[in-house]
């Protein structure tokens, strides 16, 4: 199968169009209007080039079956260096060395993926666990195309820090494991027909810095990330402690995403190595040449950092090396691979790439990708798992 469908992809559609300069009624299918100017970061304009006219407009991806909907906004593809270089304040030593990144235009949530959002993708494993009699068995040559549903949370332990910082269908989504993340990516392609998935770690970072070169996207000074973030010195909830916040109250960055900065970190595809960029020294690469796609369960990647986050942490080049110590207070052996037990602060967004790719492609970004999940998930605790196929719609 072909890894391109240039007539069946409405992300290639829509970025063949921006490449060409297409009239404005071609485009009309995507009628949400991009965030006003007014909330744009003051510091640090999207660049004028002709991958960044800024003619593709975002669109809104409604959950069919459910009352759940989202923000995608178009980010242009280009040239970018990723890391930080080593005069920059406060960076470590896993931003470097620097090297160029060829990234492929795709659209992005405009913010972190929500309780909302997430929780319809959770209610599955209820629905199928309350069905009478006994689910009906996947046929062994159809469960790759099935999506696993997490097991309920330890809500024992997990359920009262939720309420007390917000469950709400505007409160993103958090300690779910980067699995987890990946079967609700699954999930939601299933669903919408539109493929889904996690970013890359170059592609977050190069959707953050939105053309810019500086250690946040608005800039050098630290001082000014109160207007973006949720973060250290400003996350107190109404009890006096840190805690995240509803998601796209603070002004986006320049390419229209909310909360890139802090509130919560967010996961990317790739494993953590903190000696990964040196390979790339002085060389330009594909985004995709660029991913460390994972062998073991940890440690993983996120960025943006979170609420709880110093300001140097939330940088555009800043690296969160995620260890099985953010899952050390499950008390089942073997742990959950679905939750995070004290991941309040990992949450993530989704992607969509202009050129939608082939079947065994998208599984990659899907599946189990380390020995350890799949022996809990296929043998350890086969008998609790939930698994749906779902027929996407019609395109």
């Amino acid at each position: 199968m072909s890894s391109k469908k240039p007539l069946g992809s409405s992300n290639l559609r829509l970025f063949q169009m921006l490449g060409l300069g297409a009239v404005a009624t071609a485009l009309a299918v995507f009628a949400v209007a991009r965030p006003g100017t007014s909330a744009r970061a003051d510091d640090a304009a999207a660049p004028k080039t002709a991958s960044a006219a800024g003619d593709a407009k975002p669109f809104t991806e409604k959950i069919p079956g459910t009352d759940a909907s989202f923000e995608m906004v178009p980010i242009p593809g280009g040239t970018f260096t990723m890391g930080s270089p080593e005069n920059e304040k406060k960076r470590k030593p896993d931003e470097g060395p620097q090297f160029q990144v060829k990234v492929e235009p795709f659209f992005m949530g405009a913010r972190e993926v929500t309780w909302g959002e997430y929780g319809e993708f959770l209610r599955n494993y209820q629905k199928l666990a309350n069905q009478k009699g006994t689910p009906a068995a996947i046929p062994a040559d159809k469960m790759a195309d099935a999506v696993t549903y997490p097991t309920p949370m330890y809500e024992l332990e997990a359920g009262p820090i939720l309420e007390r910082m917000g469950r709400t269908a505007k409160h993103p989504a958090v300690i779910m494991s980067v699995f987890a993340a990946r079967q609700y990516t699954k999930w939601l392609s299933k669903k919408t027909g539109r493929f889904y998935r996690l970013p890359s770690e170059a592609e977050w970072e190069y959707a953050a810095r939105a053309g810019t070169k500086t250690a946040y996207f608005f800039g050098d000074d630290p001082k000014k990330l109160g207007d973006y973030a949720w973060y250290f010195d400003n996350s107190a909830l109404s009890d006096g402690d840190a805690g995240y916040h509803p998601v796209g109250e603070k002004k986006p960055n320049p390419w229209g995403l909310y909360d890139i900065y802090g509130n919560v970190a967010e996961y990317v595809i790739d494993q953590y190595d903190e000696n990964w960029y040196k390979q790339f020294a002085g060389k330009t690469v594909a985004a995709k040449d660029a991913i460390n796609w994972a062998k073991t369960q940890y440690p993983r990647t996120a960025r943006g950092g979170g609420y709880e986050s110093d300001p140097e942490a939330c940088r555009s080049a800043a690296r969160s090396k995620i260890t099985v110590a953010q899952n050390d207070k499950d008390p089942q052996l073997p742990k959950s691979p679905h939750w995070m037990s004290n991941g309040f602060w990992l949450g993530f967004r989704v992607v969509s790439p202009a050129v939608e790719p082939n079947e065994a492609e998208k599984h990659k970004w899907w599946d189990i990708d380390d020995p350890s999940t799949r022996q809990i998930v296929e043998k350890d605790r086969a008998e609790r798992q939930m698994h749906e196929l779902i027929t996407p719609p019609a395109k």
